[in-house]
């Protein structure tokens, strides 16, 4: 299954008060493991940048004036993204924003079907919270210490790491067969598993009383009982 987990950063909060986009940053996942294919660009937001989004992100409107406008890169955002279903902390947060930059060049939006929202995933998992994208790397044990400003490539491959571990670490990709094999068990093809069979038998641990009560309540039970099928012979004595 091949996923793209993204994150945006922006010149503010809303897209529809003339609000842009100015960086994209997307990791390519397969079976929710990053497969090392990335898609990262700055963009020209053919604007100026407000102070407070500035100091979220650092990136200047100084720097992005000679980056490419969102027309240069759409055609090569929407081929890496291809099909896949999207990932995203907050994602209607970044699905508005890039959908806006979409709709603006005739390009169809993305269905908001195909997107997975980590941040509702973790309120769901963990209702109490927090569940900001720090406070889950804190809880996963997953190192964000170069994360001193927000950036879109690196919050996205922070945010796989994240993805990984909410969807159960990489242990759920392991092939179990051939640990099953080594530890001496022999899987049937029924579905379930045999153990080896014990060189010498446990002794019974029914006493002689309880053996006699048994017998006693089978043959109560009738020549027509059903646990007839299943008694080859007298339990030993």
């Amino acid at each position: 299954m091949r996923e793209i987990v993204f994150d945006t950063e922006t010149t503010g909060l809303d897209p529809a008060t003339g609000d842009r986009v100015v960086e994209i940053g997307c990791v390519e996942c397969i079976n929710h493991v990053p497969t090392g294919e990335v898609f990262h660009v700055y963009i020209n937001p053919e604007r100026d940048m407000p102070e407070a989004a500035f100091k979220v992100h650092g990136l200047s409107a100084d720097f992005l004036r000679t980056k490419p406008v969102f027309a240069a890169i759409a055609e090569d955002f929407v081929n890496f993204v291809g099909d896949a279903k999207l990932v995203a902390h907050n994602a209607f947060f970044d699905l508005g924003f890039v959908n806006a930059e979409l709709s603006r060049l005739g390009y169809t939006p993305i269905d908001a079907g195909r997107v997975v929202d980590t941040l509702a995933l973790a309120r769901k998992k963990n209702p109490f919270g927090p569940n900001s994208l720090d406070a889950l790397c804190a809880r996963f044990g997953i190192d964000n210490s170069r994360r001193t400003k927000h950036g879109a490539l690196l919050d996205a491959e922070i945010l796989a790491e994240v993805y990984l571990e909410m969807m159960g670490g990489r242990q759920t990709g392991l092939d179990l067969t051939a640990e099953i094999a080594t530890a001496g068990v022999a899987t049937d093809l029924s579905g379930g598993s045999a153990g080896r069979a014990r060189p010498v038998a446990l002794p019974s641990r029914l006493t002689p009383a309880e053996i006699a009560a048994h017998a006693a309540f089978v043959v109560s039970l009738g020549e027509q009982a059903v646990w007839k099928n299943y008694i080859a012979e007298e339990p030993a004595q």
